[in-house]
């Protein structure tokens, strides 16, 4: 938590809801700080009447923070400390008074914040300050988590699921002047004018700094080592530094997927590491059932989190104690056609080439996808569009042109009063959205990743449960300000696998992973999960706290789940659904008679 430099916020700090925190102080002595943390996830520095503190993994020395915070003079001057950092933190300062926080660009790091008797206070968990606020549930938020999962894409899948909480966008930052705060934009993308060479080498560059040494953890590193060119790259680049280290990868369910082929070329090239790999008969089945992770938010990729826990205990146990793992990758490195309007416009000619390939590659219709192409659109006749369309088939191969991605459709099992709920709340994120950069496919370049991390930064909490660190290089500022550099027709288009991953990693990674074409995906793992668990899951609503607050329909649940499935679609929202029912059980675990939170039962 961060608390402005004044009384009144002093008072504040018996509601804390967590038992003895942590404090660091303003140059007044007044609580600055207040928190949980592990030994060296804290770099605090002090010159003068400036604090500085960086909280997270993989951060600058001391001795270098220092450095940056001499040229501080004012909350402004930490736009340049800022954007001359990597790794993956918030950045928080106490300026003479004025109190600054902020946290990733990506959105891994995340910023919540409130008002409580009068005074603004921020946090990086919103169920922390909807403990000390007594907040209620927010079934919005709840009914549009249903239906979005995990493609719920920005703002709508960052605000939280309580009342009265506030989420910072995470190019904004947070200011105080006395108790009252106001958030300032402070981050713009770069112009996406590099040549896919300069790209390369500055995604090396960016990538060589976000998997270096890091002067504040101890202990054994780990990565992931798939076979897929995202893990296999950060792999070859932290073995560069690290001479014990351990690679990790899940045996294949399916004879069909390749990573094993493209794996076993990568563990020939590093004799020295330590490959474990673990049997699919040694994991929990996909939908294997847990209790809700986490009372913050739901977490919506629900079919995979006992073998993410179980996965973190076994690196726990091995002696890991950071993970380097490559997502991130497929959101930076796999661009969006949302990048063919605005280039029809400046290169008509290379717009229709990129097209042609588009039409034949992903068999989009003609005259629709042409629609869509010359269709003028932004991004509140989008959420305008999703809002009208809620109950519509969703549509066959449509391409994502406008400046959303995807199309959003309320499952065959939410009630009509959550449809309504969901409807409302489109509709009001039309009219607040607005676009996360000038330049529509720079829009769509940061879509992708801010519509993954709210996932992500749950999925970190499930190995720091156990004791490790979760690394993911990909999601860094600087990294992905150096993909944003570059023009996206450069690196885009069918032809090509993730090029500019794959030249950037030229010479380091073998020629053969950067050549790959394919991509293995978890078909048979999906299916076996479903088919092992599916009376658990249909008994886990028998008695649904989801239906008691009218937002589902147990039956329509049912008879979806009991007809054949023509694709994963029912699947994938199947565990966006369980993952709010388990988190709203939890929840309602640990309630007053009012309804709203306990504050000991929500301590992080």
């Amino acid at each position: 938590m961060v608390l402005p430099d004044t009384a009144a916020a002093s008072a504040l700090i018996g509601r804390v809801p967590f038992e003895e925190p942590a404090v660091l102080s303003h140059a007044s002595g007044r609580p600055w700080l207040v928190g949980r943390w592990r030994p060296g996830q804290v770099v605090v520095t002090t010159v003068g009447v400036v604090r500085v503190a960086i909280v997270g993994i993989r951060l600058v020395t001391a001795a270098r923070l220092a450095e940056l915070a001499a040229a501080v003079t004012t909350v402004s001057d930490l736009d340049a400390v800022a954007s001359r950092m990597s790794g993956s933190c918030h950045l928080v300062a106490s300026v003479a008074g004025a109190v600054r926080v902020q946290g990733s660009v990506s959105g891994l790091r995340r910023v919540f914040h409130t008002v409580i008797d009068g005074v603004d206070i921020a946090a990086d968990r919103a169920d922390v300050l909807a403990a000390m606020t007594r907040a209620d549930i927010d079934e919005q938020s709840l009914a549009v988590r249903i239906t979005g999962g995990f493609t719920l894409p920005p703002p709508a899948n960052e605000q939280p699921v309580w009342r009265g909480i506030a989420a910072l966008p995470p190019d904004h930052c947070l200011v105080w002047q006395q108790d009252r705060a106001h958030a300032r934009r402070w981050w713009r993308p770069p112009a996406p004018e590099g040549s896919l060479a300069d790209g390369a080498e500055a995604v090396r560059t960016a990538l060589e700094q976000a998997t270096g040494p890091d002067p504040c953890t101890e202990g054994r590193l780990s990565t992931d080592l798939s076979g897929g060119m995202d893990s296999t790259s950060l792999c070859f680049l932290t073995a560069r530094h690290t001479p014990n280290l351990m690679t990790f990868r899940l045996a294949e369910a399916e004879d069909g997927n390749d990573d094993a082929r493209f794996a076993a070329h990568a563990i020939g090239c590093l004799p020295e590491a330590e490959h474990v790999v673990v049997a699919q008969s040694q994991l929990p089945p996909l939908f294997a059932p847990v209790a809700a992770p986490d009372r913050e938010e739901p977490y919506l990729c629900s079919r995979t989190l006992a073998r993410v826990q179980h996965n973190a205990r076994l690196l726990a146990r091995r002696g890991s104690r950071r993970h380097v793992a490559g997502h991130g990758g497929d959101e930076l490195f796999t661009v969006s056609p949302g990048y063919l309007p605005g280039l029809l416009r400046r290169h008509p000619v290379t717009a229709l080439r990129h097209l042609r390939g588009y039409l034949a590659h992903n068999r989009w219709p003609l005259r629709p996808t042409l629609a869509a192409l010359l269709r003028p659109d932004d991004t509140a006749s989008w959420w305008h569009h999703q809002a009208d369309h809620l109950t519509d088939p969703p549509p066959a191969r449509a391409a994502s042109l406008g400046w959303g991605m995807g199309n959003l459709r309320t499952p065959a099992w939410l009630t009509a009063a959550g449809t309504d709920l969901v409807r409302q709340a489109l509709r009001h994120t039309a009219e607040q959205a607005a676009p996360l950069a000038d330049d529509q496919a720079h829009h769509h370049a940061l879509l992708r990743p801010r519509t993954s991390t709210p996932v992500y930064r749950l999925l970190a909490r499930q190995y720091v449960h156990a004791g490790v660190d979760l690394d993911m290089p990909y999601l860094d500022d600087r990294v992905l300000e150096a993909v944003l550099a570059v023009a996206p027709h450069e690196h885009a288009g069918p032809w090509r696998y993730k090029p500019l991953l794959a030249e950037a990693m030229r010479g380091l990674v073998p020629e053969t992973i950067l050549g790959r074409s394919t991509k293995g995906i978890l078909s048979e793992d999906l299916r076996v999960g479903l088919r092992r668990h599916h009376t658990t899951i249909l008994d886990l609503f028998a008695d649904s706290a989801l239906a008691a607050r009218g937002l589902i329909d147990p039956d329509a649940l049912r008879r979806q789940l009991g007809s054949p499935q023509r694709d994963h679609h029912t699947a994938f929202a199947l565990e966006a659904l369980i993952g709010c029912e388990t988190w709203l059980r939890g929840t309602s675990q640990h309630t007053t008679p009012s309804g709203r939170p306990d504050a000991a039962a929500t301590a992080p």
